[in-house]
């Protein structure tokens, strides 16, 4: 799921960091420009409940000499939280950033291939001595960077040409001793390792430089760069390849994997090294390897304070992958072993990054046709080495089919704008393009980008055209045809924000994140239903069937159901599913467009697909019952439970919690991916049913089921399908941005006439980037409702309670479909679109729902005629009162009425 809008604005100005070159000085070796990066940290406390850190984290890309740096919070919009770093005529090193965390500070080390910088910030516990956040914002850490001096001698360095860094490694880690020294250890252009030391940034010392040699002595270089040896014994095979830190009390163990495939841990304090290992006898066959230089290794370290020190390495070889788990075993007289936990295969070529827990691995690849790929697996339990695929959210169409009946502008539009699809940054970068370089456009809002779009594509349009006058098919082709440039343009740049650059892990929360050149995207679980119809073929038929129901006949039902529903899917053209989109859109039965699909798939069935799902049904012990199966799990007919009243310190540590932006757009557009997913089951389901009642009971069933009950399946699956195409539906629409004025003046209306809690509305301002309608829920209503339901246990203890993200977030989606779902009897969503003047989008979402839906028919009637009231409309209220006959309408729009006396009346 696409998580964080494009990058904030970049504030304050960007600071170069200063370089001591001498005027004309040449560049040392690897000057060259090195591969984008990326990388994140967060915060030790960021699990806890009762902490200014909860949910916060920071996390940065490198592109040549330009490092970026964002802090996000999920509970607090964080002000002044995103800066841009440029290091004059240095080269970052791909992971040169290393962010480490004291009580007081914020430290930041960063690795060129030149120079070794220290950025030193206050620790958020300092900015903010309470740990009670109430604010719904909050200054980030890098507020008051202005006020860092970057050119203090204390806080850079250049690296030494003796010994010098190695021209053919990017390696490198930097790790606060105990002291508040700042250590950088890389590799050695003699082979090897060299660690360079900056004194506290607070107190006084030299800088130094030590080398790690393998005969397990340390040469100290000294100032002046004169040192009695460089080079001993070591050849370039000893050159690491991937460097990874892990700090002690008072030492730090520094891993080594290097080019002749042995891992080396040294001890830094004590000047040797502890260990040797030999990764090759972990790999089946090695001999080829053996002679190869293993470039392409990485390193990973995970700690668990139970369980101890966990080392993850990948070893590279063409065509093939192994990653290998050791836990490091302490033996006597201070000497290590690495005890082998799981070997892992993969068949994946080019390995991005991947992330270690002490439990699983997430890996990110690139594929053959460069597309994205992220897996992950439980080396502890899942012995079959079975990978478990993750759905990457994909890019755009790249063609956007315009129909005879549609205007090609709005039609390119609103494919442009649809919240999620394309990032502020890639619009801007097309606009900047279409208007022809000129003057840069920044800061623009949604609506005014939308119009400098519209202006940018319609004047190259009008440049265009020699002739006086055009006829309107000609005027249509050349809007087609520029607007599809623009569109691709679009593309373009979005791909290549896209581009995944490294993975972000959490070990306190367990929340992953796809950091991604422009943007970053969270994962979050996906539910058994969604996994099973996402899932590829291949995957599909190895799925363990015990991990779906206890009943493992009926797992295996479910999954020929879920095989025959992809069956349909994959068959079905953009005209077929277009039938069905304006069947719920024009409010028709939907059972008659499932049929009218089935007849079209039948008639243009030139694969035999029929056949394959007639041959996959036969294998289905009992439809009707793995139908049922499949729907109760998608149904969410149930209404939350009212939250107990909480202590007054719960309720405000509480306030904030999952209340950022960043936040908001995580779980609404998860639920608008879970709607659009359950959408198309739904629909293929309703394909599905219409076909076993063509076939009939004692083809496909074996006589033994009854009509009536394919009649009672199908005519549960018809509302659940519109109920997810109307959730879809509000995810997509945007909300409308309203006066302050305007909206406090509503308040006070409905106020008056207690028609809503108002206190669960409060005057809100759009920002520049779309907010949806369910956006707007969650964030002014159901955040509050879904929060205080989640964490109403007796006895809740938050000091004691830590965050898991994949739980929590899971919870949450559950509970905001449920206060959407429109047969449930609460009225909260509705309500708040009232209250805050989203009259056009309420107005359209009662038109969708009334003619299937009967909960809350008098509540639907009320809303819809204070619309008619507010949008001009008093005429249509007087219909409604005159054609009620029964006596609850008449009351419904006698109360309109009454309404709109009131609102005379106070105004």
């Amino acid at each position: 799921v696409p998580g964080s809008p494009p990058l904030h604005r970049l504030s304050p100005p960007c600071p170069n960091l200063p370089l001591p070159f001498r005027a004309g000085a040449s560049v040392g070796p690897g000057a060259g420009r090195y591969a984008d990066s990326a990388g994140g940290f967060c915060y030790q406390e960021s699990a806890q409940l009762v902490s200014v850190t909860r949910n916060r984290f920071i996390h940065w890309t490198t592109s040549g000499d330009t490092l970026e740096l964002v802090e996000e919070s999920l509970d607090i919009n964080l002000l002044n939280n995103a800066i841009r770093l440029k290091i004059q005529n240095c080269s970052l090193l791909p992971g040169g950033v290393h962010v480490c965390e004291t009580q007081n500070l914020v430290v930041i080390l960063i690795v060129t291939n030149q120079t070794v910088h220290r950025l030193v910030l206050p620790h958020p516990a300092r900015m903010y001595r309470s740990e009670l956040i109430t604010e719904g914002q909050m200054q980030s850490v890098f507020t008051d960077i202005g006020k860092v001096n970057f050119r203090d001698p204390s806080n850079y360095h250049m690296i030494p040409s003796i010994p010098g860094l190695a021209s053919n490694s990017t390696a490198s880690t930097a790790w606060l001793s105990s002291d508040g020294e700042a250590l950088f250890a890389l590799p050695s252009a003699s082979g090897g390792i060299f660690v360079l030391k900056l004194p506290p940034h607070d107190g006084h010392g030299i800088v130094s430089v030590v080398e790690l040699k393998q005969s397990s002595v340390m040469q100290r270089l000294l100032t002046g760069w004169m040192p009695t040896a460089i080079r001993g014994d070591q050849g370039p095979s000893d050159l690491p390849v991937s460097l990874s830190a892990h700090c002690l009390e008072h030492d730090a163990f520094l891993f080594a994997l290097c080019q002749d495939h042995k891992l080396r841990m040294w001890s830094y304090k004590d000047q040797m090294c502890l260990m040797v290992a030999d990764l090759l006898e972990f790999v089946p066959v090695n001999k080829d390897l053996r002679l190869a230089a293993g470039t392409g290794h990485r390193l990973r370290l995970a700690y668990s304070q139970s369980l101890g020190l966990y080392l993850g390495v990948y070893m590279h070889a063409p065509k093939r992958g192994q990653f290998c788990v050791f836990q490091l075993v302490s033996t006597e007289s201070n000497r290590y072993s690495l005890d082998h936990i799981s070997s892992l295969f993969t068949s994946q070529e080019t390995l991005v990054d991947f992330a270690l827990t002490p439990a699983e691995i997430w890996a990110l690849w690139h594929d053959d046709e460069n597309q994205t790929i992220v897996k992950y697996i439980n080396f502890e339990q899942n012995i079959a080495g079975q990978w478990n695929q993750v759905f990457v959210q994909p890019l755009p169409e790249e063609v956007v089919t315009i129909r005879d009946d549609q205007d090609p502008r709005e039609t390119y539009l609103e494919s442009l704008f649809m919240p999620g699809r394309f990032t502020n940054a890639a619009l801007l970068k097309a606009l900047q393009i279409f208007s022809r370089g000129g003057e840069r456009i920044l800061d623009l809002t949604w609506d005014e980008l939308k119009k400098e779009v519209t202006l940018a594509v319609e004047n190259e349009l009008q440049g265009s055209v020699t002739e006086y006058e055009v006829s309107q098919e000609e005027f249509r082709q050349l809007q087609v045809e520029f607007w599809s440039k623009f569109y691709a343009c679009c593309l373009q740049y979005q791909e290549a924000l896209s581009c995944p650059l490294a993975l972000h892990l959490n070990p306190y929360t367990n929340m992953v994140c796809l950091l991604k050149k422009g943007f970053l995207s969270f994962l979050v679980p996906c539910s058994l239903v969604d996994h099973l119809y996402l899932l590829p073929d291949e995957h599909l038929l190895t799925e363990d069937d015990s991990t779906i129901l206890d009943d493992l006949e009926m797992s295996r039902d479910v999954v020929c159901l879920v095989q025959c529903l992809r069956l349909i899917g994959e068959s079905i053209s953009m005209e077929m599913a277009f039938i069905m989109e304006m069947a719920c859109s024009r409010l028709q039965p939907p059972e008659k467009a499932a049929e009218q699909i089935l007849e079209d798939l039948i008639a243009n069935d030139t694969e035999n697909v029929m056949e394959d799902i007639h041959s996959k049904l036969q294998e289905i012990r009992n439809p009707i019952h793995a139908i049922g199966v499949l729907i109760r799990e998608m149904d969410y007919e149930v209404e939350l439970e009212m939250e107990r009243a909480q202590p007054l310190n719960m309720r405000m540590n509480l306030s904030q919690l999952y209340g950022s932006g960043t936040a908001v757009t995580v779980v609404c557009r998860g639920v608008c991916k879970m709607a659009t997913t359950r959408f198309l089951i739904c629909r293929d389901l309703l394909i599905l049913q219409q076909l076993l009642l063509r076939l009939g009971d004692a083809m496909i069933l074996g006589g033994g089921q009854l009509f009536q009950s394919q009649q009672d399946l199908l005519h549960r699956t018809s509302p659940l399908l519109l109920s997810y195409y109307l959730i879809r539906w509000a995810s997509r629409c945007l909300a409308s941005d309203v006066p302050v004025d305007t909206l406090e003046s509503n308040l006070q209306h409905l106020s008056v006439l207690e028609l809503t809690d108002t206190t669960a509305l409060t005057p809100h301002k759009l920002v520049s980037s779309p907010q949806t309608i369910v956006e707007l829920f969650f964030q002014e209503v159901a955040r509050k409702h879904i929060i205080s339901h989640l964490f109403s246990q007796p006895n809740t203890s938050l000091s004691e309670t830590s965050l898991n993200w994949p739980h929590l977030i899971t919870a949450i989606a559950a509970d905001l479909l449920s206060l959407l779902w429109p047969s449930n009897p609460g009225f909260l969503f509705p309500e708040c679109l009232m209250g805050s003047c989203q009259y056009t989008q309420l107005q359209e979402y009662i038109r969708l729902l009334q003619p299937w839906c009967h909960v809350n028919v008098g509540s639907c009637r009320f809303l819809m005629g204070r619309c008619y009231l507010v949008m001009g409309e008093g005429h249509k209220v007087q219909n409604g009162f005159t054609a009620s006959q029964s006596g609850a309408l008449l009351h419904v729009w006698s109360s309109v009425v009454a309404m709109w006396i009131c609102t005379v009346t106070l105004t």
